[in-house]
């Protein structure tokens, strides 16, 4: 990179991390008027490559995609030597004085502009080419979003760094930081989330999957200091059993309005000791929840979902999947969201059975999305109800179903013409003849899965024929 009055902020040196060396220090140098020292590379300090995706554009607070440097290299790759940091080649421009770079000439807003396409990682290299570059790069309207990533990242201190710098022009609070995603990091701890809570008022996404060292104490505390957050990922986080703005989790009658979150998507998937009275304690603390992920909350029963239809109103999509002891009596109770849910997964429910699809289908007749794969009860009555129930279905999967055939999605045909994706994988009792019919019905189906179904090459070409925009996964060697 190009230096400002041939004087370098920093250089790298070799197979040291680009971030960890410009973060090492917590004096805010902008507030001299020399350049800042150059940083000493730390074992501990983040690896450049475990930063990945950009933060928000200078315009918006939407992500965009990382954007290689102009050398052609990824900002995410490995550092550089020292030599090549330090003194990159620059070319010349006939003009102009000797030792000035191109970039010399770019004015501080077209500069802005170009960093907001870049990832954390590589704003904080920019930071370390000179002082001009520095102020732009650390400018807060870049940082709205900060991603890390990389199980060896040491995320606490990575974070408590960039908050440090992100506050310097107001003390001990970050106002302009609304997305942290540090998912995959694993040695993110309680203390990293606690710097989130108190620096980051104005925190509005949080992702921290993957992260098993999190606990309810911390999440506490980010809910509590954080009022308008709004997306939350904890799956995978082992020792989260309940969100609640009251520490005890307690539920007084009536719960006041201040012990009610803003979060609209949870997720919660993996999180292995949620149990009944967790979700009941969500239910009522996240009344605007719009999505709600429990995959594979293997101690939740029937008895957790009664809580959710009468506080949680708003719930448009939900997954079960992996919910081993959920059944007909739960569906029942998620029945009760009636025309707002629009998505619904009970994937491999074993105590799934038609009388639960039948009132699904009876109460919800605004669902889109269905996936009963592995509900092995499911029979052709089931997915009638389905059919008559749900005629704007778009995309339904029935995959290891056996009792499931043709007069099944001979129903499917008449009733769901808006059909796009349909999995039928591993439904031995399907044939050419209920395929024929969803072809003739189905015109904009766009995705057929029929692996491991015995069907005849004729009836997949009739499918073809029929649905030209469909994509057909299968598993005969006849059929090309």
């Amino acid at each position: 990179m190009g230096a400002n009055n041939g004087k370098l902020y920093g250089s790298e040196g070799k197979g040291s991390s680009s971030i960890s060396s410009d973060l090492s220090s917590s004096t805010d140098h902008t507030q001299s008027g020399k350049a800042p020292k150059n940083a000493t590379p730390s074992e501990e300090g983040l690896d450049s490559r475990t930063l990945s995706t950009p933060s928000p554009g200078l315009k918006s607070s939407s992500l965009s995609s990382p954007a290689p440097s102009s050398n052609g290299h990824d900002g995410n790759s490995a550092s550089s030597s020292s030599s090549e940091a330090a003194a990159p080649e620059r070319p010349r421009l006939s003009g102009h004085s000797k030792g000035r770079s191109p970039t010399d000439l770019l004015p501080d807003v077209l500069l802005l502009e170009i960093f907001s396409h870049l990832s954390s990682d590589q704003l904080c290299r920019c930071a370390r080419v000179c002082l001009r570059w520095y102020k732009l790069a650390w400018d807060p309207r870049l940082w709205r979003t900060v991603r890390l990533a990389g199980e060896q990242l040491h995320a606490d201190r990575a974070l408590r760094a960039l908050t440090q710098r992100l506050c310097r022009d107001t003390p001990d609070v970050c106002l302009a930081l609304e997305t942290v995603a540090v998912s995959g990091c694993r040695r993110l701890s309680d203390r990293g989330m606690r710097v989130l809570a108190q620096r980051c008022p104005e925190l509005r996404r949080l992702e921290v999957a993957g992260c098993y060292d999190v606990s309810d104490e911390a999440v506490f505390e980010v809910v509590s200091r954080c009022p308008g957050l709004e997306h939350l990922d904890l799956s995978g986080c082992s020792k989260v059993t309940c969100i609640s703005l009251s520490p005890e989790g307690s539920l007084p009658a009536p719960l006041p309005p201040a012990l009610q979150t803003s979060l609209r998507y949870l997720d919660m998937s993996d999180c292995s000791r949620l149990e009944d009275e967790g979700l009941r304690v969500i239910a009522a603390h996240c009344p605007r929840l719009t999505h709600l992920y429990l995959r594979r909350c293997g101690r939740l029963s029937d008895e957790a979902l009664r809580h959710l239809a009468p506080r949680c109103p708003s719930l448009r999509e939900l997954s079960l999947s992996d919910c081993r002891l959920l059944g007909d009596f739960g569906l029942r109770e998620v029945a009760r969201l009636e025309g707002r849910l629009r998505y619904l997964s009970v994937a491999h429910c074993p105590r799934v059975t038609d009388v639960g699809l039948r009132y699904v289908a009876r109460y919800c007749p605004k669902l889109r999305y269905l996936n009963a794969r592995g509900c092995e009860g499911l029979t052709d009555q089931g997915l009638g109800h389905l059919a008559r129930g749900c005629p704007k279905l778009k995309s339904l999967d029935v995959g290891k179903c056996p009792l499931v055939s043709d007069a099944g999605l001979e129903q499917l045909a008449l009733c769901c013409a808006a059909l796009r994706r349909l999995s039928l994988r591993a439904c031995e009792s399907v044939t050419g003849c209920g395929l024929r019919a969803l072809a003739a019905n189905c015109c904009q189906l766009q995705l057929l899965n029929v692996q491991e179904c015995e069907v005849a090459p004729d009836a997949l070409r009739f499918v073809r024929r029929h649905c030209r925009k469909c994509v057909i996964e299968h598993t005969d060697p006849a059929f090309y």
